[in-house]
């Protein structure tokens, strides 16, 4: 399964990881989601490679930024 790992602003706290990784592990075709507080990294594995258009989309709606692809 691919995985791919995006940069993420505005976590800091295990609401946010536990946030990110409910609203994300929603869409279809994702199967796991880690989130890394550290580094500021969100990895999605599925599948299929993720749309990034719908992965920002729903990290925007939950409060958060998505800078990119790392």
């Amino acid at each position: 399964m691919p995985a791919t790992t995006y940069a993420v602003s505005g976590m800091s706290c295990g609401h946010c990881k536990a946030t990110l990784t409910e609203v994300i592990g929603e869409l279809d075709g994702v199967s796991g989601v880690e989130v890394d507080l550290g580094s500021g990294h969100v990895t999605v594995t599925g599948a299929a490679e993720p749309d990034d258009s719908v992965i920002a989309e729903v990290v925007d709606e939950a409060g958060y930024e998505l800078t990119g692809r790392v």
